[in-house]
């Protein structure tokens, strides 16, 4: 295996994370967190900005992500699917129970992918169909990766759908199960969709740290149990994270 680091590609990503929580920064700002010189800093910068991974804000003289990036970033997020598949395939082997992956649009999750499981019972949801964001654990998933401003312009704008008994439909209840979902890495859906299903799923990041997708599991509520919910939520967070690594997120 060639172990071979490259010092200035290195120092240029340290420069491209620098922005992973900052819209916009100034070579001074960025030499302190990345520890390196000013005229280091400058000098990588400069050549980033040629090639369109920065550019400068005219307004504030400070530099902020470019359009290559985003280009890029866009590229990734169509190939998602073919990235994730043999992740979904090895969860329906472990779990036997069916596997779909969602993205979220509007108040919406969107079903991209999915899975059956080899037992009898199938999952109502479909490749293409479209679910309110509080009545699945992928919908939760998502949310509690959002920014909060974000998260409560979405959650005040939500359609009071009662699917049934256990649809979360009002805001602060859906806001107190979101704070749950952020502190164990998952969501849970109980019987909140559909009566006897239940699911569990965790959110999957691009490269911005931005949430754009989820991965589910569901299965009969008779079989998914809270032990079973448990280990199929640990396993969930593991994947997504392989899969966030993938498309380039790399949390401090």
């Amino acid at each position: 295996m060639n172990n071979t680091v490259i010092q200035s590609l290195v120092r240029a990503i340290d420069i491209i994370r620098c922005f992973e929580d900052a819209e916009e920064l100034g070579v001074t700002e960025i030499s302190k967190k990345t520890a390196l010189h000013k005229s280091t800093v400058f000098n990588i910068i400069s050549t980033l900005e040629r090639h369109s991974y920065l550019e400068k804000s005219e307004a504030t003289g400070k530099y902020r992500l470019g359009l290559e990036l985003f280009r890029m970033g866009t590229k990734v997020k169509f190939d998602l699917r073919q990235i994730v598949q043999p992740y979904l395939e090895e969860l329906v082997a472990q779990f036997k129970e069916t596997v779909n992956l969602m993205t979220m649009e509007g108040n919406n999750v969107i079903y991209l992918e999915k899975i059956e499981s080899p037992h009898s019972m199938r999952i109502s949801t479909a490749v293409g169909g479209r679910l309110p964001v509080n009545a699945t654990a992928g919908g939760k998933a998502i949310l509690s990766a959002l920014p909060d401003n974000k998260l409560q312009a979405i959650t005040a704008a939500l359609p009071a759908i009662q699917f049934t008994a256990n649809t979360i439909c009002n805001k602060e209840q859906l806001l107190a199960n979101i704070k749950g979902v952020r502190i164990n890495g998952y969501a849970e859906d109980i019987e909140e969709l559909e009566i006897g299903l239940t699911c569990v799923a965790a959110p999957i990041f691009d490269h911005a740290g931005t949430a754009i997708a989820a991965i589910s599991i569901s299965g009969p509520a008779s079989r998914m149990h809270e032990e079973i919910r448990q280990k199929v939520g640990k396993s969930l967070v593991e994947t997504t994270t392989q899969i966030s690594h993938k498309l380039g997120y790399h949390p401090k």
